[in-house]
């Protein structure tokens, strides 16, 4: 749940000058309010900041009720000293919402009124960019960070930027309570994929549990024959299982699934990075070769996972999940240049909200780069718009995303055991990876489905960092 702490701001002195001008904005920000309330959204109303008593007022109603983000409405035109102390008490972020009632005044009907105090009147109902550069102006020189969506009340384009605001707002509050597992280690030499886990937290938020494989090998030695079938009837609910896997196949990675589902209880998790080859013991060569699938329930079940202990791309899987829009671990596969096209998989893990038809749990002869064989996910991600998303990490340690928008298209894919689909870009495919590699991020991406870009930004501006838009 979000939570919207809502204020207009006008000036008392009008009320007794111009008769009805109070109840009618009081009118507009209640449609405001209406536009903002939604299943998951819940709307703080302060009413109307008219004196600074209310402004203090409203500030101590808004830290409260523990506002994720504060809603300024201009009615008309106000006092910024009725503004400040709203954003000095609190702790949140502000949008600062300049919309007329209208797209532009009726000039003609407007001057027919004669009566000039009316039309005063009528005026300071439109007047609302009168206030915005003082309030801007405010802001800055007290340092408080703002933003600002111009528009009319009905304006759809005012609506899907609160839309993207809103939806960035509830990745960031949900990405600063995200507790993120790491276990085993880093795929050794992948230097792009190393993170500073310290600053990871700064930026995000959030909390890093760093977890011994032993403890998964704890719960797969305790797992009972009820928790087992169990699993093994998950299994053929949630995949498209091949005919040639093997039932102790099926077994040895059904064993493994309840016992990710016990480390995922016992500490917590939102999401997990992982690494690990056991070369050596036979007990953890077991283990590792038979998580796909169970890492692949949980990807699905809102707990997305990243291999290779890319802990920067599991930070993307996890927002593009809270965008909804999947979020599979995803690299370069192979340009297509008679097709101007791209393809991106990976072996492991896959989102299934993003799969076009069911995800097939098929066997593998050979972990490619890795020991063993085992299960492996064949899917292809649905054909329309999709948005990748890197989190990356300059020179001077600074954290930052990597985005790009194109589509989902058809065409031949590689049928090896792995995620993989072909993706057409607005640039050419030659531009596209040389201006993606250039950017600075690692060999990995997260892909979501839908266009993001927009809310991405806004979730940038909010954490604090640069984003690159690719395309």
């Amino acid at each position: 749940m979000i939570k919207v702490g809502l204020f207009g701001i006008g000036l008392d002195t009008y009320w007794s000058q111009f008769d009805g001008l109070l109840d009618r904005l009081k009118g507009y920000q209640l449609e405001i309010k209406e536009q903002l309330e939604r299943p998951d959204v819940e709307v703080i109303d302060a009413g109307m900041v008219d004196t600074s008593y209310k402004a203090n007022a409203a500030a101590a109603t808004f830290n409260k009720e523990q506002v994720d983000v504060i809603v300024l409405f201009i009615s008309t035109y106000a006092l910024s000293q009725n503004v400040l102390p709203v954003a000095q008490k609190t702790n949140a972020p502000i949008i600062v919402l300049n919309l007329q009632p209208v797209k532009a005044i009726d000039y003609p009907t407007f001057n027919k009124i004669g009566d000039r105090g009316r039309m005063t009147g009528e005026w300071l109902a439109h007047c609302q960019s009168c206030v915005a550069p003082e309030i801007a102006s405010v802001f800055n020189r007290a340092q408080i960070d703002f933003y600002m969506v111009s528009g009319y009340l009905k304006e759809p384009y005012v609506w899907s930027q609160m839309d993207e605001y809103l939806a960035a707002i509830k990745v960031v509050k949900h990405m600063r309570h995200n507790r993120v597992g790491l276990m085993g280690h880093y795929y050794n030499g992948m230097l792009d994929v190393y993170s500073d886990l310290t600053q990871q937290s700064a930026v995000f938020g959030n909390h890093f549990e760093i977890i011994e494989f032993g403890q998964l090998k704890h719960f797969r030695d305790e797992v009972s024959n009820e928790e087992l079938q169990k699993k093994l009837s998950q299994f053929n609910h949630a995949f498209a299982v091949a005919a040639d896997c093997e039932q102790e196949e099926l077994e040895r990675a059904a064993a493994t699934s309840v016992a990710l589902d016990k480390i995922v209880e016992t500490y917590h998790l939102g999401s997990l990075a992982y690494y690990f080859e056991g070369v050596g013991d036979a007990a953890y060569e077991n283990i590792v070769t038979s998580l796909i699938p169970g890492l692949t329930l949980l990807t699905g079940n809102n707990i997305p996972v990243a291999g290779e202990y890319e802990v920067k791309n599991v930070q993307a899987m996890k927002i593009m999940d809270l965008l909804e829009s999947g979020g599979s671990f995803s690299e370069f596969y192979a340009m297509d240049f008679e097709q101007d096209q791209i393809l991106l998989g990976h072996d492991g893990p896959a989102h299934f909200k993003i799969a076009d038809g069911k995800v097939g749990l098929v066997p593998v002869p050979v972990y490619h780069g890795k020991p063993g064989k085992g299960l492996s996910i064949q899917m292809k991600v649905v054909n329309g718009p999709v948005t990748l998303l890197s989190v990356a990490q300059n020179h001077n340690g600074k954290i930052f995303f990597v985005v790009a928008q194109g589509e989902s298209v058809a065409g031949e894919t590689l049928q090896i055991g792995n995620t993989n689909s072909r993706y057409k870009f607005p640039i050419s495919i030659r531009q596209f990876i040389d201006d993606w590699s250039k950017a600075g991020p690692s060999h990995h991406c997260a892909i979501g489905v839908g266009h993001h870009a927009g809310t991405l930004e806004k979730a940038a501006q909010l954490l604090g960092i640069e984003i690159v838009q690719i395309c």
